[in-house]
């Protein structure tokens, strides 16, 4: 969502009866230019004192896209170069490198205090809702179990975060490291939503690929695992309800682990697919 003044729009947007989200007023962009766009970092959105990846993948997207002739971030491979500061202003520069009839790419950037942050190649297109898929594989070999048996789950210390700005009920079974009882497998599954009424987009999507907690959690590893680099894929436009959640991993070696995430809409449709590289939690292993 653009804004011309931010949050005072959200307040006389409310005032005039158009229902705003707090998703939506935390991701708003606000254009100085061609090409700059104004930002507030919401701190509601931290996991500790760190902004949440996705969170900020979200900024990144609704800016790209504002710059763009196309509908939908469909590919955005982003480096995570430094820590944004919460709850300070910052600005996102878009610049384009090519733009054509059904796609349209552009390196995006995060800057606080005269620094990137966060860099992007952001791709946008434009994807109809309600198309079927010409072929599919597969779906996830383990369900998430059902909404009633699954177990909300807040980290250790966080008040007013990450935590409380999404809705998420996880598998019990990938959440024995919750208890020091690691699985030693690296998944992690849950339903995800905002508890705000803000229906599925391609913002939350962005959101929902780094919600889950670190796969390498249930390796042993604790404390939380920063992203150097993520890659995640716009696949459909979401229908609205809960959004599944499957995590998992290939390889944990040298202080280095991967993660995969896959976003199933209610429809039962992949409408979005993540990987990405993090380090070990500096905390060690059980």
């Amino acid at each position: 969502m653009v804004l011309e003044s931010g949050r005072a729009d959200a307040r006389r947007a409310v005032e005039q009866g158009v229902q705003m989200s707090v998703f939506a007023d935390a991701t708003a962009v606000r254009r100085i230019e061609e090409g700059r766009y104004a930002v507030d970092v919401h701190p509601g959105y931290c996991i500790g004192a760190a902004p949440n990846g996705g969170y900020l993948m979200a900024l990144l997207g609704r800016a790209a896209v504002d710059a763009s002739p196309h509908a939908h971030p469909v590919s955005t491979a982003t480096n995570f170069l430094r820590v944004a500061n919460a709850g300070a202003p910052a600005e996102i520069v878009v610049e384009p490198r090519k733009e054509g009839r059904t796609a349209a790419t552009s390196l995006v950037s995060l800057v606080q205090d005269g620094k990137r942050i966060v860099d992007a190649l952001v791709t946008t297109g434009t994807l109809e809702p309600g198309t079927d898929p010409d072929w599919v594989g597969e779906p996830p070999a383990v369900p998430v179990p059902p909404l009633e048996d699954c177990t909300g789950a807040r980290p250790p210390g966080d008040e007013n975060g990450f935590a409380d700005h999404v809705d998420m009920r996880f598998d019990r079974t990938t959440m024995g490291w919750l208890d020091g009882n690691p699985s030693g497998r690296p998944e992690v599954r849950a339903w995800f939503r905002l508890p705000d009424g803000h229906e599925p987009d391609p913002y939350v999507l962005a959101l929902a690929v780094d919600a889950l907690p670190p796969v390498s959690l249930n390796l042993g590893a604790n404390g939380w695992a920063p992203t150097v680099e993520l890659t995640w894929h716009m696949r459909a436009v979401p229908a609205p309800g809960w959004l599944a959640l499957h995590g998992s991993g290939r390889l944990l070696t040298g202080g280095w682990f991967d993660e995969e995430v896959e976003v199933w809409d209610s429809a039962g449709r992949l409408v979005a697919q993540s990987r990405q590289l993090a380090r070990v939690p500096k905390g060690g292993f059980r």
